[in-house]
C-alpha cells in the first residue's frame, strides 16, 4: 500500500527533496502562534458576549467551543498565507489543521450531545463512542489508509429483497450516522427552541409548554423523514409499519394513546397550570408539571404523585385556585357551657389575624358551629392566599395560639368526660350488712 498519497507520506517527502528541518520548523510554529491567538481572541469575545440562559444551545461553556473553532480557522489562514510564498510547503499546517479539525468537531459534538442527552452513563457512553471513531478516521486520514478502508467496507455486503438490493457494510454505517446526525438535530433545534419558548414572559405556562412539546414532536418527524432517505430507506414501505401501530393503538397501546391525547387537550384548554393547587385521587399537592403522558402534583408532604393525564380527563378534580388563589382554612375549637362565647370567638379572631399567612380579605371569622356533647362548638374560617405552601404548619400556629389565649383568659376547654352512677342492689346491701356486723 503506497503511504506517499498521506499526509505524513508528503512530509516525510519533502525531506527527501531537501527541504531542510527549518522550514517545517517554522510550519509548526506558525500553527501553535494562530492556535495560541486563537485560545486569547476566544477569551476577549466570550468574556464580552454574553449569551443569556435560554440562548445557551449546549452544555457548559461555550468558550471552548470557540477556542477550538477560532483554532481550525486562524491556522487555515496561516496555511493559504504561507503556501502564497512556499508554494511546496504547507504539509505540517494541513497536518495540523486536520487535527484542529476533527477536536473541534468534538468539541461542538460535546457540547451539543451534553446537552440533547440526559447526564448519565449513556451520555458519557455516545461522547466516547463519538470520540473514538473520530480520532480513527483522523488517524486513517493521515496515513491515508481512509480510502483502502471505504473500499474494503464497501466490499462486503449482504443481497436483500426481491430485487436482490446490496446493502454494504458502508451502506450500513452511513445510514446509521445519517439517522444520528438526524436523531441528535432534532433534539438539539427541539431543545433549544423549547428553552426559548419557557423563557418567554408573553405567553402562559401552559401556552409555552404545548407549543415546546408540538415542536419537538413536529421536528423529531421531519428530522426521521429526512434521514431514512439518506440512510437508504423507502419511505413508502413505512406504510405497512403505520397500519400495524394503528392496530397496536386500537388494542394493546390504547391507554397510551389516550393519556397522550389527554395531555394535550389538559394544556390547550388551560383547565390546570404549573402552579396550580388540585386533589386528585383523593391526593392534594401542586402541580409541578404536565407531561405528555402524566402530570406531576407534588404534596405538602413533599411526596410527589404521578397521576395518569387520562384521569384529569375522566375523574373529577378539585381544583383550589382555578379562578382564584385564595382558599378558606377552617379551624374547629370547643368551649364550656359556662365560658363567655363572644370572648372566645374575639379571641379566635384575634389570634387569626396576628399570623402572617393569614391575609385581611376575606375577613376572618369566627362564630358557633352548634352545641355539642361536651361543651360549646366554635369554628373558625381563616383565609390563605398561597395553598400551595400547604396547612399543617398554619393549623398548628393557630391552634397553640389559641390554647395560649383561652387559659390567659380562663376559657374552660372541656375534656371527654364520663359521669358512673352506682345503684346499690339488695344482694350488695345484704353484703354490707354482714361486712358491718
Amino acid at each position: 500500500m503506497d503511504l506517499d498519497t498521506s499526509l505524513l507520506g508528503r512530509v516525510a517527502g519533502r525531506f527527501n527533496e531537501g527541504a531542510g528541518p527549518a522550514e517545517m520548523v517554522v510550519e509548526i510554529a506558525v500553527g501553535v502562534a494562530a492556535i495560541a491567538f486563537a485560545y486569547y481572541l476566544a477569551r476577549f469575545l466570550c468574556a464580552r458576549i454574553k449569551l443569556r440562559d435560554h440562548w445557551k444551545f449546549g452544555k457548559g461553556g461555550f468558550e471552548r467551543v470557540a477556542f477550538a473553532w477560532l483554532s481550525v480557522l486562524l491556522v487555515w489562514v496561516a496555511k493559504r498565507a504561507f503556501e502564497a510564498y512556499h508554494p511546496q510547503g504547507g504539509g505540517a499546517l494541513e497536518m495540523i489543521l486536520s487535527v484542529a479539525m476533527v477536536w473541534a468537531v468534538m468539541r461542538l459534538a460535546d457540547y451539543i450531545l451534553g446537552h440533547v442527552i440526559p447526564d448519565g452513563g449513556f451520555q458519557r457512553a455516545v461522547i466516547r463512542l463519538v470520540n473514538i471513531l473520530a480520532w480513527t478516521a483522523l488517524a486513517l486520514h493521515l496515513t491515508g489508509l481512509l480510502p483502502d478502508v471505504l473500499v474494503a467496507l464497501d466490499a462486503h455486503g449482504i443481497e436483500v429483497g426481491k430485487d436482490k438490493e446490496r446493502i454494504t457494510l458502508l451502506d450500513f454505517l452511513q445510514g446509521c450516522a445519517a439517522l444520528f446526525l438526524a436523531i441528535v438535530m432534532g433534539l438539539w433545534i427541539s431543545r433549544v427552541t423549547e428553552g426559548r419558548l419557557m423563557a418567554s414572559d408573553s405567553m402562559e405556562v401552559t401556552t409555552r409548554v404545548v407549543l415546546a412539546k408540538v415542536v419537538k414532536i413536529a421536528i423529531l418527524v421531519v428530522a426521521i423523514f429526512v434521514a431514512l432517505p439518506l440512510a437508504g430507506i423507502d419511505i413508502t414501505t413505512l406504510s405497512i409499519f403505520s397500519g400495524a401501530v394503528g392496530v397496536g393503538l386500537g388494542f394493546g397501546l390504547q391507554k397510551i394513546a389516550s393519556n397522550y391525547v389527554s395531555g394535550f387537550i389538559v394544556l390547550l384548554d388551560r383547565s390546570l397550570r404549573i402552579g396550580d393547587v388540585i386533589t386528585v385521587d383523593n391526593r392534594r399537592g401542586e402541580v409541578k408539571a404536565i407531561q405528555s403522558r402524566f402530570t406531576v402534583i407534588k404534596g405538602a408532604d413533599g411526596v410527589e404523585s404521578i397521576i395518569p393525564n387520562e384521569k384529569l380527563i375522566t375523574d373529577s378534580v378539585n381544583h383550589h385556585t382555578y379562578s382564584d388563589p385564595k382558599v378558606s382554612v377552617v379551624i374547629a375549637a370547643t368551649v364550656g357551657f359556662d365560658s363567655d362565647v363572644e370572648l372566645a370567638c374575639s379571641l379566635l379572631s384575634e389570634a387569626a389575624k396576628k399570623h402572617r399567612r393569614v391575609i385581611a380579605e376575606p375577613p376572618v371569622s369566627a362564630r358557633v358551629k352548634q352545641f355539642g356533647d361536651r361543651g360549646i362548638e366554635l369554628e373558625l374560617t381563616v383565609w390563605i392566599d398561597d395553598p400551595a405552601v400547604g396547612e399543617g404548619d398554619l393549623r398548628s400556629d393557630l391552634l397553640i395560639d389559641i390554647l395560649k389565649a383561652f387559659k390567659a383568659h380562663g376559657i374552660d376547654m372541656p375534656y371527654p368526660r364520663r359521669d358512673v352512677r352506682v345503684i346499690a342492689t339488695p344482694e350488695m346491701l345484704e353484703s354490707t350488712v354482714k361486712s358491718n356486723g
